[in-house]
């Protein structure tokens, strides 16, 4: 645990090259993530061993810090508030930026910088989501005890405004990332919302306020930064400032209340529909392909890409069903460590980082466990998928009998997301089954990893440096006799 950010944020520094060497920092909901001029300059070793470093990650864009929920935002700030005391910092900030955009045209794929740029619009949302989705937990909880009457209603609704609102921010987040004026994204998103677009007609049917969701949001945003743009590079100055808001605004705002909202809302709704067919119809099957699956795209961190469709599906239904089925993956995680730790008793220093990483992943950060055991190991990092999926399975097969386990936000899982269960059959229930789940998959994932886990003679003590052969007590005959 990370008591001083600022002491954290000053150790890692030099570690990364100093200052002259970090040309971009930001964050997410566990990781550092650095952009660095000079990859060389890195002492990976003393990184890891850094109190409060659970593991360090390269994605080819930039380099990344887990230091896991809450901490990282700390320690990101007291790292910006030290580069910022460097006086070159913003001719390193430019250079940095070419360097950033050179290394990006070569590795990136355009569905990775896709996945990416939508992963940046959503990750700041999370926070808000988290603490709303508690908050409406908490209201449900109060509702269904009949205490407090007077405050359910209070509550109920600051859970319910930021989900009311969410588009102007998907609008607001999707202008910044996409190079125009968030504010103008924001304020062509929030038609979507605007009770006032009932009265407006599409394709021969009145919209509804929040027709298409954050996905028409986004859509929008989009097409107000492109239509910006096009106004920016053709238009003189001293029209630019009247006309680029005002055509920004007019144009991309009514292909938005006579196409956008009404495509969205398609998409949006055969997400629900599709969501729903496939744990109804194909529950078990379709549980053990996603928790199978989902591992390796936390892994390339690909998994926030998923956020567009959790959100959609919690403004349409109050809760997603897919989160508690990926949830497993971390869960068999878990129980993979477990069996490793058990296994390799001779290996102290990879006990340690067992330890010091599994409260983590029993809290559903799974970083450090996929980067400081089983990844390094090889197979279980597989036998992890193969528990993922047996608890993904388990969930999935209640969802076929009828009693359906969601998530009322996004970003916890594991223990965690206990407060922030919903479904159908009440919390308890739902608490049953996702918990059922857990348990499958630290079961599946420990047996895996314990019998087929590791390559024959990884539990065996290993030989003795110096002698290159096997320590007395491991020899074949009688042991030697005790000193007296």
């Amino acid at each position: 645990m990370i008591k001083d950010p600022h002491s954290t944020a000053a150790a890692l520094l030099p570690l990364v090259g100093g200052p002259a060497n970090v040309t971009s920092v930001a964050h997410c909901m566990t990781r550092l993530r650095l952009g660095l001029a000079d990859r060389s300059r890195v002492d990976d070793e003393a990184l890891r061993a850094l109190p409060g470093v659970l593991g360090v990650v390269e994605d080819g864009e930039s380099y990344q810090v887990v230091l896991g929920p809450g901490a990282v935002g700390r320690v990101t700030e007291a790292f910006e508030a030290l580069l910022a005391t460097d006086d070159t910092a913003d001719a390193l900030a430019r250079r940095g930026a070419e360097l950033k955009a050179r290394q990006k045209a070569h590795n990136a794929t355009p569905l990775k910088t896709a996945l990416r740029r939508v992963a940046n619009i959503f990750v700041p949302l999370i926070p808000a989501l988290i603490g709303c989705g508690i908050v409406a937990g908490l209201a449900g909880l109060l509702t269904n005890l009949r205490w407090l009457p007077g405050l359910t209603p209070a509550l109920t609704a600051l859970s319910a405004a930021f989900m009311a609102l969410i588009a102007v921010f998907v609008g607001h987040d999707t202008a910044k990332e996409f190079g125009g004026t968030p504010v103008l994204g924001g304020a062509v998103a929030a038609v979507v919302v605007y009770p006032g677009v009932a009265k407006v007609t599409a394709f021969g049917a009145a919209l509804a306020p929040g027709q298409g969701g954050v996905l028409g949001a986004l859509a929008a945003a989009l097409l107000a930064t492109r239509v910006e743009k096009w106004c920016r590079a053709r238009l003189p100055g001293t029209l630019d400032v009247l006309l680029t808001p005002t055509l920004t605004v007019l144009v991309s705002g009514l292909v938005t209340l006579y196409v956008l909202m009404y495509a969205a809302g398609e998409v949006a709704t055969a997400i629900g529909t599709a969501a729903d067919w496939l744990l109804t119809t194909t529950g078990a099957l379709a549980g053990l392909i996603l928790g199978g699956l989902f591992l390796p795209l936390v892994m390339l961190g690909l998994h926030q890409a998923l956020i567009p469709m959790h959100t959609t599906l919690i403004e349409q239904q109050g809760h997603t069903v897919l989160l508690p089925i990926l949830a497993m993956a971390g869960a068999g995680q878990v129980g993979a460590a477990a069996a490793v730790y058990v296994r390799l008793r001779h290996d102290t220093s990879l006990r340690t980082t067992i330890r010091s990483a599994l409260p983590a992943g029993l809290l559903g950060v799974g970083e450090p466990l996929i980067y400081g055991v089983s990844l390094p190991l090889g197979r279980p990092f597989l036998t992890a998928c193969a528990g993922g999926a047996a608890g993904g399975a388990f969930v999935g097969l209640f969802a076929m009998l009828g009693t359906d386990v969601g998530a009322t936000a996004i970003g916890p899982s594991g223990w965690a997301l206990f407060p922030l269960l919903a479904g159908g059959g009440g919390w308890a229930v739902t608490a049953g089954v996702y918990g059922g789940g857990l348990l499958t998959g630290y079961a599946v994932g420990f047996l895996a990893t314990y019998f087929f886990g590791l390559p024959d003679g990884a539990a065996r003590p290993v030989c003795d440096p110096e002698e290159h052969e096997p320590r007395p007590a491991d020899r074949p005959g009688p042991r030697p006799a005790s000193p007296r």
